[in-house]
């Protein structure tokens, strides 16, 4: 989703900073307060401002909660959740000068509950806390702050889940969750470009009034909750 973003931004015209801990302009760790600082410091030294800052790093866990392990609570948690808050929380000052806004990528398992990913669900569901309080409290400031919440796009992170959780059957395990969508035999992923192009609308002139929303872009799976 990160590089389908950041294609989109480039398309039309804007610089774009990337951050991850391989590969990218800035090498960092979100889990790391400092290195989230330090990722805000180095995106200004190299351009002088900051006017938008999307939170699109996270993992995924699942799993019955009785076998939860403290590693994965942390790794979940500091990943989706802490990583977002602070990247936020040393952006802010910056997006304030220049009236910008903020994406967090969050999920459709922040809208709703999933049996089976209460670590998940937390995580994400905090993403979505922060995005409405920070919303409010930055209206003052001329700052908007979104959450986009996807249900399952097609991305390594996907394909990853499906071998680790899939019990040797990768593809009978994303057929299931196929399966979970509305749209029967019409089913199929959500491609990231798809969410490229909703992070490049809340980011625009366009979505001013837009604030303190959790958009779904997830097939309707939450519309009967």
């Amino acid at each position: 989703m990160g590089t389908a973003i950041r294609a989109r931004l480039q398309a039309r015209g804007d610089t774009v900073v990337s951050a991850d801990l391989h590969d990218a302009d800035v090498i960092a760790d979100v889990t790391v307060v400092a290195e989230c600082e330090r990722m805000v410091a180095e995106t200004l030294a190299l351009h002088g401002n900051l006017d938008i800052l999307v939170c699109a790093a996270g993992v995924w866990v699942e799993g019955p909660t009785w076998q939860t392990t403290e590693d994965e609570w942390d790794r979940t948690i500091d990943v989706n959740l802490k990583g977002a808050f602070f990247s936020c929380r040393y952006a802010i000052p910056h997006l304030m000068a220049t009236e910008g806004c903020a994406v967090l990528i969050s999920s459709d398992y922040g809208l709703v509950g999933g049996p089976g990913a209460a670590v998940y669900n937390a995580s994400k569901f905090g993403v979505n806390g922060i995005t409405r309080s920070l919303a409010l409290e930055l209206a003052p400031h001329g700052v908007r702050v979104n959450s986009v919440c996807p249900a399952d796009v097609d991305t390594p992170m996907l394909a990853g889940q499906a071998r680790d959780y899939g019990n040797g059957d990768p593809q009978g395990y994303l057929a299931k969750l196929r399966a979970t969508l509305p749209q029967a035999e019409r089913s199929r992923f959500i491609r990231p470009d798809e969410i490229a192009a909703l992070v490049a609308f809340l980011t625009s002139d366009e979505a001013t009034p837009i604030t303190g929303a959790c958009i779904p872009i997830e097939w309707g799976v939450t519309a009967g909750y």
